[in-house]
């Protein structure tokens, strides 16, 4: 897991280092190990490494093949990288390093694009071409790596952040308000392309870009998650998915432990990180280090769900560590949280996933994580209303946004508001797309592709990233997520959700655990806004820059101040705390 950025100049000049310094030095913690740079004529490559596979300096990046003319930076893992070395070997290719990332760009001299369509992984890379001076740049299916852009005079940035971008102070940071109205509302997803500010970009998941030496680009879509059941699946028995998914979530977690180092699990105590505890004690993994972290109940709320991790982690004689974090040592974290946010993101987990990192990270370099399993097996209880459906995009919105268009026109200043409901029309272009005829599965189609990709997954990236850990999760596994699409939604949402995953998880975890009521990363002291953590939120919001910025009416300001606990989003979310971290990390990061 690594840091990558870059510059490409189209107006004739040979690219500088300054930027692509700054953004390497940004990118720092992504990578701590080792970090290197190439410039060559108008393109210059930025790379910060953790290294997990092929430790050796041979390895390193920028990463050239003079004999191709191909230079590389790349961020993420390809798990299937040994088969594909083989393949290219006998193709003809002779290998200098060990690891994935040459294995790379010998796919793409022999394969072109369609490389990527081999890989099982996660990745963004950038490959230059020597002799045309094209680059091509690539994001993997589910969007796991990042990659960001910024179209500048005289050329365009990447960087596998966005805080990267913006130390070089070339980037428009004026606040988009199309992605303003979609953070408000959407539950603070900003869907790719688009970012909170205007002069940011993000390559959407399963997307390459073809930029030539002029400037001139293409992109192309190279996947899509289709949720129609191949010929002769009709007929299947529900014991004949369940055997066919429990070969599949058990491959996909084989594949994510290699590595030359050695791997962990974050260990909530949930249905999905269990299974993947389980399932590495049935390949025969011993003493696995897994981790669990708790805060301070709030409003009766209880913060920690140890009970169930200490479960497993007994069952399995794991090398268990459970951190509990007080309330002061949460808030003191907040900042530097916040800071590891490509992103103004609001769920309150990203605070627990960054102190749970910190304390990992000083253990392991690598860890498998549950993420995902809840958007691919119908784990949220928005998918039940959709069964039958005749309106399923205002189904969906009913339970999923966080504000109609007329809650929105009150709580946002009218300079910021607009004059359609994009949120909604967003969703209604993507229901109405081919490959998921079921509501349930155009739910599910749409959270796993644009909800997952700027929530979950994002978060998991940026806070582990923050501390050079690299977390890999088992669930986006892409073939398993096909598979997965085809399994009809009533299994799906068996049992309260996931029932198909329950009963392949029967085969290996206590029913204790799969049996319990569904629990979250529980954070309830930023759910419950309170004390010393309203008024961190409240000297945020009433701040000078927040003020000239004057984003939200003051009196719908004054009202959460007044009653924070009763401004609830109907996905349970505190209103002060969504309104209040955006500006929070618009000001952290210099905006």
């Amino acid at each position: 897991m690594c840091g990558v950025c870059g510059e490409i100049r189209f107006d004739g000049q040979f690219a500088g280092t300054t930027a692509v310094d700054r953004m390497t030095a940004k990118l720092a913690p992504r990578g701590p190990d080792d970090g290197g740079i190439l410039v060559h004529g108008p393109v210059a490559l930025g790379h910060r490494r953790l290294s997990i596979i092929d430790l050796s300096p041979k390895a390193a990046q920028p990463m050239v093949d003079s004999d191709l003319g191909l230079s590389i930076v790349f961020n993420g893992c390809i798990y299937n990288y040994p088969a594909l070395r083989s393949e290219l070997e006998a193709l003809g290719y002779r290998f200098f390093s060990g690891g994935d990332t040459e294995v790379i760009l010998k796919a793409y001299h022999a394969w072109g694009t369609a490389c990527v369509k081999r890989f099982n992984g996660m990745f963004a890379f950038a490959i230059h071409e020597r002799d045309s001076g094209k680059v091509v740049l690539a994001r993997d299916r589910f969007g796991i790596k990042p990659l960001y852009l910024a179209e500048v005079d005289g050329g365009l940035l990447f960087a596998s952040s966005l805080p990267a971008l913006l130390a070089t102070g070339r980037v428009d940071k004026a606040i988009d308000p199309l992605a303003l109205r979609f953070y408000i509302s959407f539950h603070a997803v900003v869907p790719a392309p688009r970012t909170i500010l205007k002069g940011v970009r993000k390559l959407p998941p399963a997307t390459l870009r073809v930029v030539s030496a002029d400037g001139s680009s293409f992109d192309e879509v190279y996947w899509r998650l289709d949720f129609r059941a191949l010929p002769g699946e009709d007929g299947r028995s529900a014991k004949d998915w369940e055997d066919g998914l429990f070969e599949a979530v058990r491959a996909a977690v084989a594949r994510r432990i290699i590595a030359d180092v050695p791997v962990g699990v974050l260990l909530s105590g949930g249905l999905d990180s269990s299974l993947i505890v389980g399932l590495l004690a049935e390949a025969g993994q011993r003493d696995v280090e897994t981790f669990s972290i708790g805060f301070e109940e709030a409003n009766g709320e209880k913060g920690d769900e140890f009970f169930y991790s200490d479960l497993i982690a007994e069952r399995y004689a794991t090398r268990h560590h459970k951190i509990f974090i007080p309330e002061a040592d949460m808030i003191a974290a907040l900042p530097g949280a916040i800071a590891a946010m490509s992103e103004p993101m609001v769920s309150y987990d990203n605070v627990a996933f960054y102190l749970l990192a910190r304390e990992v990270s000083k253990r392991v370099k690598v860890v498998l994580s549950g993420q995902g399993a809840d958007e691919i097996f119908g784990g949220y209880h928005w998918y039940r209303p959709l069964v039958g459906s005749t309106d399923p995009v205002a189904d969906y919105a009913a339970h999923f946004f966080d504000r109609t268009p007329e809650r929105l026109a009150r709580h946002l200043s009218p300079a910021w508001l607009g004059t359609t409901d994009e949120a909604r029309a967003f969703v209604a272009a993507h229901f109405a797309e081919d490959g998921a005829p079921d509501p349930v599965d155009k739910a599910l189609r749409l959270d796993s592709t644009v909800m997952l990709v700027e929530d979950p997954v994002k978060r998991v990236d940026n806070m582990t990233m923050a501390f050079g850990l690299e977390a890999r999760v088992p669930f986006l596994d892409h073939q398993l997520a096909e598979f997965a699409g085809r399994i009809p939604s009533s299994l799906k949402l068996a049992q309260n959700g996931k029932g198909i995953l329950k009963e392949v998880a029967r085969r290996v975890v206590p029913a204790a655990v799969i049996d319990r009521e569904k629990g979250y990363f529980p954070v309830p002291g930023l759910k419950y806004i309170e004390g010393s953590r309203l008024d961190y939120v409240r000297d945020g919001l009433s701040s000078r820059a927040a003020r000239q910025r004057g984003l939200f009416r003051e009196d719908y300001l004054a009202s959460l101040y007044e009653n924070p606990r009763d401004a609830i989003t109907p996905l349970r979310g505190s209103e002060l705390w969504q309104v209040g971290l955006l500006e929070l990390w618009l000001q952290e990061h210099g905006i």
